[in-house]
C-alpha cells in the first residue's frame, strides 16, 4: 500500500512537471521564430541580392525566357566588374524599345569591354577582338549564332562597359545603339547587380558562368577613355537593328 501510494505520488509529480513545460506560444516566440528571420531575408534582399525574371531571348541559351536569376548588389561598388560577367542594368537610353516583350526597366547582358578597351568585329563570322586579340566565345554563344553579323569598332570610355547578349541574333545590345549619346556603352553607375545563379525553374537551377577564361589572353585596355575618343561603328549596325530585337 505504501509503495503504491509512493508510485502514484511520483507519477503525479511527473505529470505536473510535464504540464509546466507546456507553456503557451507568446508574442515573443512569434518575434523570435518568425519576424526576425523575415527581417533578415528582407535586409538581404534589399541590400545584398536582387531577383529578376528574364522575359526575352537575348541571353539564350545561357538564360532562357522565363528563367529567374539572382544577382549580388555588391557589384560593381565592392566587386569590380570583369569581362565575361553577366550584369543587370537600368535601361541606359531607351534600349528596351527594341527588346520586344521586355516589360521591365532593366536589361541583362554580358560584359565584353571594360574602360580603355577597343572592341571590334569584322562581321560575317569573324570573331570579336578586344585590344587586337581575338576571343573564342563558343562556350557561351548560342549555337549557330555569329559573334556579330556586321562590322563595328568601339572604344570603351571611362566609367562605362560594352555589353553583348549571348544570342547575338536577338539582342539589342551595345552594337545597336551607337547613336544613343553614349556610343552604345552602359554607364557603370547604371549596373544594379552581377547575376551569378538561376533559381527557377527547378530543372534549370544552377550557377551562371562568367567564362573569365575566354578573356585570359586579352591585355588591359590602354586607349584614351574620355567620352570624345569613342569610335563609332559603321552605318550597317543601324540597318540591322530591327532584325536583332527579341
Amino acid at each position: 500500500m505504501t509503495s503504491s501510494d509512493g508510485h502514484d505520488s511520483r507519477e503525479n509529480r511527473t505529470d505536473s512537471a510535464d504540464a509546466d513545460d507546456l507553456k503557451p506560444f507568446t508574442w515573443r516566440d512569434i518575434v523570435v521564430w518568425c519576424a526576425i528571420p523575415i527581417l533578415i531575408v528582407l535586409v538581404l534582399r534589399l541590400f545584398l541580392f536582387g531577383m529578376y525574371v528574364i522575359p526575352t531571348k537575348s541571353m539564350e541559351d545561357t538564360i532562357m525566357p522565363g528563367d529567374r536569376v539572382i544577382t549580388t548588389k555588391l557589384a560593381p561598388k565592392l566587386i569590380k566588374l570583369q569581362r565575361g560577367d553577366i550584369i543587370v542594368f537600368k535601361d541606359p537610353a531607351n534600349w528596351l524599345a527594341d527588346e520586344q516583350g521586355a516589360g521591365t526597366e532593366y536589361l541583362i547582358k554580358r560584359v565584353i569591354g571594360l574602360p580603355g578597351d577597343v572592341v571590334a568585329c569584322e562581321g560575317n563570322g569573324a570573331p570579336i577582338t578586344i585590344n587586337g586579340v581575338a576571343i573564342d566565345e563558343s562556350s557561351y554563344l548560342k549555337p549557330g549564332v555569329e559573334p556579330s553579323s556586321f562590322y563595328f569598332k568601339v572604344t570603351v570610355t571611362a566609367d562605362h562597359v560594352f555589353v553583348l547578349g549571348d544570342n547575338r541574333a536577338n539582342s539589342s545590345d551595345s552594337r545597336f545603339h551607337q547613336d544613343d549619346g553614349d556610343n552604345g556603352l552602359v554607364p557603370i553607375g547604371d549596373v544594379v547587380g552581377l547575376a551569378f545563379a538561376r533559381y527557377w525553374p527547378l530543372n534549370r537551377i544552377g550557377w551562371l558562368s562568367s567564362h573569365h577564361d575566354v578573356f585570359a589572353d586579352v591585355p588591359d585596355g590602354t586607349a584614351t577613355t574620355s567620352s570624345s575618343s569613342s569610335s563609332s561603328s559603321s552605318s550597317s549596325s543601324s540597318s540591322s537593328s530591327s532584325s536583332a530585337s527579341s
